[in-house]
């Protein structure tokens, strides 16, 4: 390999498989690009973020005891007051206060929590190893879209995918689809069985009957396992999630030490065998949904679907059939180990193509931004409005299937618009009295094209060059 050569696949490791290069980071790795990435891939997982600590089951419980007061305090403002004496409910105590209360809970936890993954993003040494993470985040998606998830969406991240990125796929999956914030998020913690023990007592009682819910038994089937055309049917996603009853988070009535973690109620579970995609599993308890799940995560149709997405995620919104076919064997032989699919990618010739075709999502785009600047956000406040006005508002995807990956998505006017009005006002504070054409050769490596670096050299002041940088199409794509 010239050495030309060589500075290309270090430009192409740092920006196409990572998150952008920081200053002088290009040239660290130009000595092994490939065997840079290798090392990025550890059996322990990914890093965790530096965030206040707090695991799901805590915010659980806050939130639990949060929705108690609030409860207490409508009895309290319902209750009739003594003759003589004003109906008016007194002003809420601050900590009592549901809105003041969910806003604290928004604001100092789930933004802590994204601040602290976009500040390791923007600082880590290993891109690479973040980047996987990122996609795994996106394959299992869990969205902010209520206040329950927003709180635990963070801790979702953090215990139940980092630490299996590179582990078995089948790992990664059960710790995934019954993490408490999963199950919250497609409603599978109230689904009970229709011939269960729970479902005969709600009746006896003329109760509301809780009823069977196939959300999740759904998603996983369509988004995280086989895919939509992996051959299964309606019947298979209603006896899954007939499986899956009984599958639940801890609350009130549990012991305290199951609060707000994942549980199993068997009187929830609707009894008897469960046939799924041709399989006959027997009657049980929570074993059956694992049963299931760890042979959907095993089937041929999960390597072809999941190492697609792979494939499209790093390198092409149509990626080469060529490269989809090494994951996959990588996928099959490995049974579905990500270390050994991760090295694969790493490997093949087609993740190295010198064209840059996928174009930077906005989260990739601020990120890569604040990479090349060779700094970091210091507040939640500094990437959350500019994101959200970018369309990707911070854990907050709009659907189970997680953020869109594909150029059309993110490319029309008025986004390049918003983006360049953010390179603007990011380049106008980040360049100080720093020279951006330097900045851009940092950034980009043997990907600068001639056309670029005369565009940096010209511009009339430092921060509209490293503008004009950030705005270029080689930074754009990767």
């Amino acid at each position: 390999m010239t050495t030309a050569d060589r500075d290309l696949q270090a430009a192409i490791a740092a920006t196409r498989f990572g998150l952008g290069a920081r200053p002088g980071e290009i040239a660290q790795l130009a000595h092994d690009p490939q065997g840079w990435l290798r090392a990025q891939i550890r059996r322990e997982g990914a890093d965790q973020p530096q965030t206040n600590g707090e695991t799901t089951r805590e915010r659980l419980i806050a939130v639990r005891d949060y929705q108690q007061d609030r409860r207490a305090m409508r009895q309290d403002a319902q209750a009739q007051p003594p003759a003589g004496q004003s109906a008016a409910a007194p002003p809420a105590a601050p900590d009592r206060d549901p809105v003041k209360f969910a806003q604290r809970l928004l604001r100092e936890d789930t933004g802590t929590d994204f601040l602290a993954r976009v500040q390791l993003g923007a600082t880590t040494d290993a891109g690479f190893r973040e980047r996987w993470t990122l996609f795994w985040a996106n394959h299992f998606t869990v969205s902010a879209n209520k206040l329950i998830t927003a709180t635990v969406v963070g801790p979702f991240e953090n215990e139940a995918l980092r630490p299996h990125v590179f582990g078995r796929f089948a790992d990664l999956a059960q710790a995934a689809e019954t993490h408490p914030a999963m199950l919250l998020y497609l409603d599978q913690a109230q689904s009970i069985g229709p011939n269960s023990r729970a479902a005969t007592l709600l009746k006896a009682g003329a109760r509301r009957q809780g009823g069977l819910n196939e959300n999740l038994a759904r998603e996983i089937m369509e988004l995280h396992t086989v895919g939509v055309d992996g051959g299964y049917t309606q019947a298979d996603v209603t006896e899954f999630a007939r499986a899956m009853t009984g599958v639940s988070i801890g609350g009130p009535r549990d012991p305290d030490s199951a609060a707000g973690a994942s549980v199993f109620r068997m009187a929830a579970h609707e009894p008897g065998e469960r046939t799924v995609m041709g399989v006959r599993y027997p009657a049980g308890g929570r074993e059956q949904a694992e049963a299931i799940l760890a042979d959907l995560a095993a089937k041929p149709a999960t390597a072809r679907f999941v190492c697609t997405k792979i494939a499209r995620h790093f390198v092409a919104d149509n990626p080469p059939p060529a490269l989809v076919a090494r994951l996959e064997k990588a996928w099959t032989a490995s049974r579905g180990d990500l270390s050994r699919v991760a090295e694969a990618l790493v490997a093949a010739p087609e993740a190295w193509a010198p064209q840059p075709a996928k174009f930077k999502t906005p989260y990739d785009f601020v990120v890569s931004s604040y990479r090349a600047a060779g700094g970091q956000p210091k507040a939640i406040g500094q990437v959350a409005p500019v994101l959200t006005a970018l369309g990707q508002k911070p854990f907050s995807a709009p659907s189970p299937k997680g953020w869109a990956e594909d150029a059309d998505s993110w490319a029309a006017p008025d986004a390049i618009v918003k983006r360049m009005q953010f390179a603007q006002g990011f380049a106008a504070a980040a360049v100080q009295d720093r020279d951006p054409k330097i900045l851009a050769a940092d950034a980009l490596g043997a990907r600068l094209t001639p056309a670029t670096a005369l565009a940096v050299a010209r511009a009339e002041s430092r921060p509209e060059g490293f503008a004009l940088a950030l705005m270029s199409p080689e930074f754009q794509r990767r």
